[in-house]
């Protein structure tokens, strides 16, 4: 192989490695804001809790805990390391190629 192909697919590991951070970064700031009771007024807290609110649909009512932070930390942490454990594993193994 060239090594301008192999560049270009340490280009693309680069890429979902970082798409991947981001969405996890996103759930976490959800998190964080949810614990420290953010303003749910506010356009940045709303900006986030709809973003997570769409990587987490698929998590997010998963757990059934009596406590409310609970159920967040827990449906919103599991997409975040379902996320990150996802993205870095097609990262590296785009990376091999």
């Amino acid at each position: 192989m060239s090594p301008r192909y192999r560049t270009g697919s340490n280009s693309a590991g680069t890429v979902v490695a970082v798409i991947a951070d981001i969405m996890a970064v996103i759930l976490g700031l959800w998190i964080l804001m949810y614990l420290l009771d953010a303003n749910r007024g506010n356009d940045l807290v709303r900006f986030v809790h709809d973003a997570a609110d769409w990587l987490a649909g698929w998590s997010r009512d998963l757990f059934t805990f009596d406590e409310a932070w609970a159920r967040v930390v827990a449906g919103y942490g599991l997409a975040a390391v379902v996320y990150l454990f996802v993205g870095h594993a097609v990262a590296n193994r785009l990376r091999r190629h």
